[in-house]
């Protein structure tokens, strides 16, 4: 599934050098800006935090910072056209939204309060009228480009805008010796069969928590699809503030069986890999990462073109490595595949301690996928970079929001 977005006229030329100059302290201020926006957003609309967005995302400040940082991006292409469009960034988002059924109406509500909060951070007079314009422009060009993107990844799936949503039974559950949840599902209502995915997608799944709010998070899809049939795996994820226990993985590991309901969206992501291409494929992932590229290889496995593949993973042990077993097997299935692990607690046939690209042999010409921590990504970034490997051959899944600012 691909979508891409319209070019958008740029700024007139005053309001780009008013963009310009109040960049810098709209960027000083960005932090505390999304910050209070949540805050009256929320404060105006607490059904949307109880309802669609992420509470340990917001506990943790990872949304506001992924808000910020969009809007900084995409404000200094704006006033810099020797700049690369945002498109990754557009991109990502835009897959996110879709995914949560997101609709052209409510960007109208982020915009009132965000300019909101742009005028109580910084006070009206810094933002004076011709100001608050040229940020208004700024504002709706990215809205517009992500309005449309959205839109045509709606018309692609064949449902109107936000209807993604779709109850689905669950027909098996494996528990894997790792801690991790495989949930297969079909829809309850025939006339909903479940579509096919490409490898790499995800799907949304929503829940209904004790204190009564609805929580939304995002799961790897896995398994070949096409059946009517779509299967994610799930790790339950440690206590944050305001988040306890993983509450939504939580839930579904101790609460879902066989022939119970679900809530989940129809598959989006744009980080996939492309079907007909014979180039070299290198998957690098740590913990629970893993799983999109258990989905990869799935895809590969079904259709195996003699595609060279090379499967790198990193956790603390055989023991915690998510779907170990089906990975192994996925490799044996395929003509050119190979794996090395990185395990902090060796085991026979592991490298000890952290991944190393440096330990294995790249082809010039592979694409590169990497899944994992933040942490992880910002150390196989660098090493990436230090091996002289080009960037756009590096792709990069995370899945906390993303801060643009820091390359991510």
């Amino acid at each position: 599934m691909t979508a891409t977005t319209r070019a958008h006229p740029e700024l007139a030329p005053a309001q780009a050098e008013i963009v310009r100059a109040t960049l810098p302290v709209i960027a000083d201020a960005v932090d505390e800006i999304t910050t209070v926006f949540y805050r009256t957003l929320f404060g105006n609309h607490p059904e949307l935090l109880r309802e669609l967005f992420n509470h340990g995302n917001q506990a943790a400040g990872s949304q506001q910072r992924a808000l910020a940082a969009a809007i900084a991006t995409f404000a200094t292409y704006l006033v810099d056209p020797a700049l690369p469009h945002p498109s990754a960034v557009l991109a990502r988002i835009g897959h996110k939204h879709a995914s949560l059924g997101v609709t052209a109406d409510q960007y109208r509500v982020v915009h009132d309060n965000l300019f909101a909060a742009i005028v109580e951070v910084l006070g009206a007079d810094v933002v004076t009228a011709p100001v608050a314009a040229a940020w208004d422009r700024v504002y709706w060009l990215m809205a517009d480009a992500l309005i449309d993107l959205e839109k045509q990844l709606y018309i692609e799936a064949g449902v109107q805008p936000g209807q993604v949503w779709r109850t689905v039974t669950v027909t098996a559950r494996i528990d894997d010796p790792a801690g991790v949840a495989v949930f297969r599902v079909r829809a309850v209502d025939p006339a909903d069969e479940l579509p096919g995915f490409v490898a790499g997608q995800y799907i949304s799944v929503g829940v209904r928590l004790p204190d009564g709010a609805r929580q939304l998070r995002q799961y790897s899809l896995i398994g070949a699809g096409g059946d009517g049939t779509l299967s994610f795996a799930v790790k339950r994820v440690a206590a944050r503030p305001g988040c306890p226990a993983g509450a939504v993985s939580t839930w579904l590991h101790e609460r879902v069986a066989v022939g119970d309901e679900l809530e989940i969206s129809l598959p989006f992501g744009e980080l996939t890999i492309d079907p007909d291409a014979t180039t070299p494929l290198v998957l690098i992932s740590a913990g629970i990462g893993a799983t999109p590229m258990v989905g990869i290889l799935e895809h590969l496995a079904a259709r195996d073109q003699g595609r060279p593949v090379q499967v790198l993973h990193a956790d603390r042990s055989a023991g915690t490595h998510p779907l170990r077993a089906r990975v192994l097997a996925l490799v044996e299935r395929l003509e050119r595949a190979e794996v090395a692990f990185w395990y902090a607690e060796a085991t026979d046939g592991a490298h000890r301690g952290r991944l190393d690209l440096s330990a294995v042999p790249l082809p010039d010409d592979a694409e590169i996928y990497v899944c994992g921590g933040d942490e992880f990504l910002d150390a196989i970034r660098a090493q990436a970079a230090a091996a002289g490997l080009p960037a756009e051959r590096v792709h990069i899944e995370q899945f906390t929001p993303t801060d643009w600012r820091l390359g991510a």
